[in-house]
């Protein structure tokens, strides 16, 4: 067993009378991709942001890197994010920046160090996504697979230990959801990155997942390597893995307890 890097322990999480995440416990080790998928309104989300520390629980600890992170105050929480980098579902690109501006900008916010490094800095970064001719592009003049390689150099430029991706795969054609799962596994292979990415993209989660981590209304329904989950003969798992309609997983219907968990939930 390898260094825990990302570790959750009996995380809940209610808003109001809803009780979106009931003791949520899971380990990524160092050096792992870790994927975190589940139905709408699961928790995901809600999970997520526990992570990176943008909610708190309402119990339970989170671990980075050894770090607990849950009962530090925003200067302690900046330290840690330091350690960390985060690909959004939209990118999250400033659109009035050029691609290389935008992967400057975390390296210009958090290090004295002067122009001519950050420049090399970012042309490396962008030579690890393919992207080393697109530096002086604004994000509306690239295509949505090249914002995600933009969003993921920028998550990545100051050499984090962890990165969370958040539904790396939404928009994308299956040609570009390999070349980012592709870029994922780099990040492992060579220079030893943990990785956590929400998904609901079952192609895309296990070709890039050492552990896997299933949750279904706000529980952990099974944790562990892809082979393991692939072969489970727990209904709801295979139901979700397999894209079927039919299933214990219950249909969203507008006015039930489904359809407000989800609202919630997003």
């Amino acid at each position: 067993m390898g260094k825990p890097m990302i570790v959750a322990n009996e995380v809940r999480k209610s808003f109001g009378k809803h009780e979106v995440l009931k003791g949520v416990s899971f380990e990524i080790e160092e050096g792992k991709v870790g994927v975190v998928m589940g139905p709408s309104g699961c928790g995901k989300s809600t999970l997520l942001r526990i992570l990176i520390g943008a909610d708190r629980p309402d119990s339970g600890e989170v671990f980075l890197d050894g770090e607990e992170i849950t009962r530090m105050d925003e200067e302690q929480l900046n330290k840690v994010r330091l350690k960390f980098g985060m690909l959004f579902q939209g990118s999250a690109l400033l659109n009035s920046m050029t691609v290389a501006e935008n992967v400057s900008l975390p390296i210009r916010q958090h290090t004295p160090l002067p122009p001519e490094t950050i420049d090399i800095m970012v042309k490396l970064k962008l030579e690890m996504v393919g992207l080393r001719n697109a530096e002086s592009l604004l994000p509306a003049e690239i295509s949505g697979g090249m914002k995600k390689r933009v969003s993921l150099a920028r998550a990545i430029a100051l050499d984090p230990k962890i990165v969370f991706y958040d539904e790396p795969s939404a928009g994308l054609d299956p040609v570009m959801v390999a070349v980012i799962d592709a870029l994922v596994m780099d990040l492992r292979d060579k220079i030893k990155v943990t990785s956590l990415v929400v998904t609901h993209e079952m192609t895309s989660a296990f070709r890039i997942a050492d552990h896997m981590v299933m949750l279904h209304e706000g529980t952990v329904l099974s944790s562990g390597p892809p082979e393991e989950i692939r072969k489970s003969d727990n209904g709801i798992l295979q139901q979700f893995i397999k894209g079927e309609a039919d299933g214990p997983i219950p249909l969203k219907v507008a006015g039930s307890d489904y359809e407000k968990a989800i609202l919630q939930e997003e």
